[in-house]
């Protein structure tokens, strides 16, 4: 489903049909672009992706739709940015009616009834990825129906995710459970049927919407656990430094085979137990990660804390690209953000409509050259 080589990426890249996209992406057999894993590890970049489909030909206008899309991920990451660790509490208001603050075992076992959610989760074990529109059913579902506080259920998913971004997924769950919006997201069985191309009825949320708030916690959804999440990281080995020349640190968020590709350098994949004993991942997502990091020659991979490292090596002269969870010394350098658009947002739409604007002058240099 996501093959790792650099080259087969960038086909997935060029073969993308926004305006199809643009029509069927809700759909769980839509025209969606599977290149989610590969813009969240930093292998490719929304901006790459972008200028892709403008180089193309395609008019600013008439790929809105997937434009959006790959903004959201940017405004996610800004906003992040802005609020550090407080993306771990409630952003704009407590979630309401939370009754639990674990994950209903329902869920954990692809045992909620609703045919189209099951299926997906236990594909979603196997295979890292669920539609977006499934995402949003679940935490609904979690959230909203079975009244559990989001940060678990979150933490659960983004486990699994090979498109594991904490930003997207946490203020994700806190917008469907009405802690980072005005109001609680909710799908009934109606919309899961028509996006999912499923006929099911009789379900716990085979009801109108207006019965939501009143709902009680159906029975499927009472027992509930804390799964155990814990990261299989490989064993601390050995890796060799070059003196004189500089050390450029790549990690779970940065990827990228192009970056600094001619230089001569050490390349080191720093995987920080620390990190990932506060946002665990899975078995199949560290493999995945593994096998992606194959595509930068010379790269070498270190388990240990960054601090550890230079201590141990001598390093200097370390470059490493910016991202919320670093805490390194060095050289930072920015990522290949879409816009300029910087800072805080309350709503996606203020930060789009100021990151529209600079769409009339994609051509230019300063922005996608």
């Amino acid at each position: 489903m996501f093959p790792t080589s650099y080259q087969e990426i960038l086909n997935r890249i060029d073969s993308i049909d926004p305006i199809a996209y643009g029509k069927t992406r809700n759909f769980v057999d839509g025209a969606v672009t599977r290149l989610s894993p590969y813009i969240s590890r930093g292998v490719i970049s929304t901006r790459q992706v972008l200028d892709a489909l403008l180089n193309k030909g395609y008019q600013p206008d008439k790929i809105e739709k997937i434009t959006q899309e790959l903004a959201w991920r940017d405004y996610w990451q800004q906003v992040w940015i802005a609020l550090g660790d407080d993306i771990n509490k409630d952003v704009r208001r407590e979630q309401p009616n939370v009754k639990n603050h674990e994950v209903p075992e329902a869920i954990l076992q692809a045992k909620t009834g609703i045919e189209a959610i099951d299926s997906a989760i236990n594909e979603f074990y196997d295979h890292g990825y669920l539609h977006n529109h499934i995402r949003m059913y679940i935490a609904s579902i979690a959230c909203n129906v079975g009244g559990s506080y989001w940060m678990m259920p979150a933490k659960w998913m983004y486990y699994h995710l090979l498109d594991g971004d904490w930003a997207s997924n946490a203020l994700s769950w806190q917008w469907v459970a009405g802690a980072n919006a005005g109001k609680k997201y909710y799908a009934n069985q109606e919309n899961i049927n028509k996006y999912c191309h499923t006929s099911q009825n009789r379900t716990f949320l085979d009801v109108d919407y207006s019965a939501f708030e009143t709902l009680e916690v159906p029975e499927k959804m009472k027992e509930t656990s804390i799964p155990e999440l814990n990261t299989p990281l490989p064993s601390q080995k050995s890796i060799e430094i070059e003196p004189g020349k500089p050390t450029l640190i790549y990690n779970f968020y940065n990827l990228d085979p192009l970056w600094h590709k001619e230089e001569e350098a050490n390349r080191v994949l720093l995987l920080e137990p620390s990190i990932f004993e506060k946002y665990p991942i899975s078995k199949n997502s560290i493999e995945f990660v593994l096998e992606l990091s194959k595509n930068i020659n010379g790269i070498q991979v270190f388990v240990g804390e960054f601090q550890e490292m230079t201590d141990k090596y001598h390093l200097d002269q370390i470059i490493f690209k910016e991202h919320p969870l670093n805490s390194y010394q060095g050289t930072e350098e920015p990522r290949d953000w879409m816009f300029s658009v910087t800072g805080y947002y309350r709503s996606f739409f203020a930060f789009w409509k100021k990151s529209k604007k600079e769409l009339k002058t994609w051509n230019q240099p300063t922005l996608f050259g």
